[in-house]
């Protein structure tokens, strides 16, 4: 199954609009005056584009291809001639000769969220899936235009590659968008419900034999997300009731409670370590719950437990360093949201954090300085949700 296929044929993507190519520059180099072409070279070319546009509106691509390519021999800087025969190539499945060309297309035009998509989406297909979730993510970070449909598949990629690397809080975050616009394609469930049962995967490399459970999870988490509580608790009920031993269930159950039973989520969270001790994200939101609830000193057992089971993951920092804080122990509270921030430095939780702390210690300067980086961070969050770091604590809002 070709790497795209969620909601569309692509090529309805690549075809419904020409908008959607950024436009040719008029030079390689921006300032310096393009070369004047003759009036011979200038009607070849429009021969040439002309050819090529109506054989790449007959679907024939080969010769879309062929003509497109000459085209950018006779000018280099036509970026739709690149655009073409990389939307061309992606429908034939050559995913390495389209990736040359949308290569073309951002050099050309570095600022074309469509043209990262595509890249992203031809470096999926070619298994290169760390440039592809960076190219994805890019073309989150400056949007698609009106091609909504490749916008969609996009970020459906985006979140299962988000997966793919354990960022599952992340993933659920982008999948939830599709929750909010009402679409319950199988597959965007399935997606949800790897992310749900935190599964370091993508969908094509699930087991046939977990699906069921999978789609079960997604489904809970989907209606989560529609804010159909009621819905949802009957979902992750009946997940529970048929997985009792399957890791990361009773998790994803007591992240369903957090919501309004938050001490029944507490009670799944421990179940959760019964079965695999040491489970990071259990012990953070236990952690979390308990600094929510204003019971530092309960919070810090837990949070040095996360620690010490994920040292290189900021968040257990993060949460330690809250709850030291909180229970006066300024000093600790720096050391263990600086060591937070050195891993991640994009998350704006982590400077709004530390600022607390440097207030509270009287270094007034750097309370200062990590006040305007959380500012700076907070308002790019804002602006692209599809970031690497979370803003808040573990699966919850907030700085």
């Amino acid at each position: 199954m070709r790497a795209t296929a969620l909601l569309l044929t692509i090529v309805a993507a690549t075809t419904v609009t020409f908008a959607q190519a950024p436009k040719s520059s008029t030079s390689a180099k921006q300032g310096t005056p393009a070369k004047t072409p003759s009036s011979t070279s200038n009607a070849q070319f429009d021969k040439l584009v002309a050819e090529a546009d109506a054989a790449r509106k007959a679907e024939r691509w080969e010769d879309a291809i062929a003509l497109y390519a000459k085209a950018v021999k006779l000018r280099p800087t036509y970026v739709e001639g690149y655009w073409y025969q990389g939307t061309a190539y992606y429908t034939l499945d050559k995913f390495d000769e389209c990736r040359g060309k949308f290569r073309e297309v951002v050099r050309l035009a570095p600022k074309n969220g469509a043209a990262y998509a595509f890249l992203g989406l031809c470096e999926y297909g070619l298994k290169d899936y760390d440039k592809s979730l960076q190219h994805l993510l890019q073309s989150r970070m400056y949007g698609v235009g009106d091609t909504g449909d490749l916008g969609s598949v996009a970020r459906f990629h985006a979140a299962t590659l988000m997966s793919r690397i354990s960022q599952f809080e992340q993933a659920l975050e982008t999948l939830g968008e599709f929750a909010s616009e009402g679409n319950d394609n199988p597959r965007v469930i399935e997606a949800m419900g790897i992310a749900t049962l935190r599964l370091p995967m993508l969908p094509e490399e699930l087991p046939s034999d977990r699906r069921e459970m999978v789609l079960m999870a997604g489904r809970g988490s989907y209606m989560m997300a529609t804010r159909n509580t009621a819905a949802a608790g009957k979902a992750f009920e009946a997940l529970v009731i048929r997985y009792p031993e399957t890791p990361n269930v009773h998790y994803a159950n007591g992240v369903y409670l957090l919501l309004e039973q938050a001490d029944k989520a507490i009670e799944e969270f421990k179940k959760e370590l019964e079965l695999q001790p040491g489970h990071s994200a259990s012990l953070l939101q236990i952690a979390f719950e308990y600094v929510n609830r204003g019971d530092a000193k309960a919070a810090v057992p837990w949070a040095k437990q996360a620690v010490e089971a994920a040292p290189k993951d900021f968040a257990t920092h993060k949460a330690l360093g809250q709850a030291l804080l909180d229970t006066g122990d300024v000093n600790g509270a720096i050391a263990e949201l600086q060591v937070g921030i050195a891993m991640a430095p994009e998350s704006p939780g982590l400077h709004f954090t530390l600022a607390k702390a440097y207030q509270k210690a009287g270094r007034l300067e750097e309370a200062t300085k990590e006040r305007d980086e959380f500012t700076r961070l907070d308002r790019m969050a804002r602006e692209n949700r599809a970031g690497a770091q979370s803003v808040g604590g573990i699966g919850r809002g907030g700085h």
